[in-house]
């Protein structure tokens, strides 16, 4: 394979390391997953063997990459490539970029996951678009304008401590009804109780046979997803909510039909809400597309990005 433009970007995980290359066309060439082991060391080490074997896989050495970015769970300083707090890897602080510059001899881009995922989702014409990423907790990554907005302190997007509900559950953040606890795989979890919670396609059942428990949580679910696109889209404006992560994927096109209903129920109560029409803004991430990984391939060559358009891979319905 020719070396061309060739981008390596790492999507790091509680559980696995993806990595890709893209061409100069954002086209994956080459992609592996193995697991991402916990603490810094392994981690880093994980993260070297795939980038060598997509190396070895373009037929290159590591350090002809034309850039290498990575994204990466916790509070990240894009600027010099720390990150902190990444507590499902076992990551109090760990400088990653240098650690693996060190390791396969040249730079690497660092950047928050559910930021590099919303880069993953950009497209490549002008516009503004939100990433809401429901996993195992919940936050969004913000594209205005063309780029990738960290706000002043690096915290934008993280939306999942925003209470909408005083009577909801309590949240461990010591407030009630917050988004994360409501529409997240931990915050079902919490409100299931010591045993262990259902899957989605186990509550969807539970939900068509009646049960008030799973209906329960599934109700919640819908509204705090609902409430945090309206949140985005009354905040920042952006032409596209994409809403994708593990839990959005579990769930699939009964959660983005649910969730549609429930803004046009609030679109139908509300003249000026309806002249946003939050509902028409909102937009399935196809499930097997790796976006955080793309997007940190994205990152790290400082490429224009810009709004999302659909495709073939990108379904309005869910």
């Amino acid at each position: 394979m020719s070396a061309g433009l060739l981008r390596a970007g790492l999507d790091i995980g509680g559980t696995k390391i993806l990595g890709v290359v893209l061409d100069g066309d954002d086209g994956i060439v080459a992609s592996l997953r193995v697991p991402s082991g916990s603490g810094p060391d392994a981690v880093v080490a994980s993260a070297e063997t795939v980038l060598t074997a997509l190396a070895a896989e373009c037929g290159i050495p590591v350090e002809r990459f034309t850039s290498i970015g990575v994204g990466i769970p916790g509070a990240v300083d894009a600027g010099t490539g720390v990150v902190r707090q990444a507590l499902n890897l076992g990551i109090a602080e760990l400088d990653l970029g240098a650690a693996l510059r060190e390791r396969v001899g040249r730079a690497v881009h660092v950047e928050n996951d559910v930021n590099a995922a919303a880069l993953g989702v950009a497209r490549d014409a002008p516009g503004s678009l939100a990433y809401l990423n429901l996993g195992t907790g919940l936050a969004a990554g913000l594209v205005l304008d063309g780029a990738l907005w960290r706000g002043s302190r690096g915290a934008a997007g993280e939306i999942g401590h925003v209470p909408i509900d005083p009577l909801g559950p309590e949240c461990p953040c010591g407030q009630r009804g917050c988004l994360e606890v409501m529409a997240s795989g931990s915050g079902i979890q919490r409100q299931w109780g010591a045993e262990r919670a259902p899957d989605a396609a186990a509550l969807l059942a539970m939900v068509a046979a009646g049960d008030a428990r799973a209906t329960a949580v599934v109700d919640r679910l819908v509204f705090a997803v609902a409430s945090a696109v309206r949140l985005l889209v009354l905040a920042d404006d952006v032409e596209v909510v994409a809403i994708g992560g593990g839990l959005a994927g579990g769930f699939g096109a009964p959660l983005f039909d649910a969730v549609r209903d429930r803004l046009r129920e609030w679109e139908a109560a509300s003249p000026f809400l309806a002249s946003l029409a939050p509902a028409d803004r909102v937009l399935a991430v196809p499930r097997d597309r790796p976006i955080a990984a793309i997007g940190a391939a994205r990152s790290a060559a400082a490429l224009p990005v810009a709004s999302v358009m659909p495709t073939e891979e990108w379904s309005i319905s869910g």
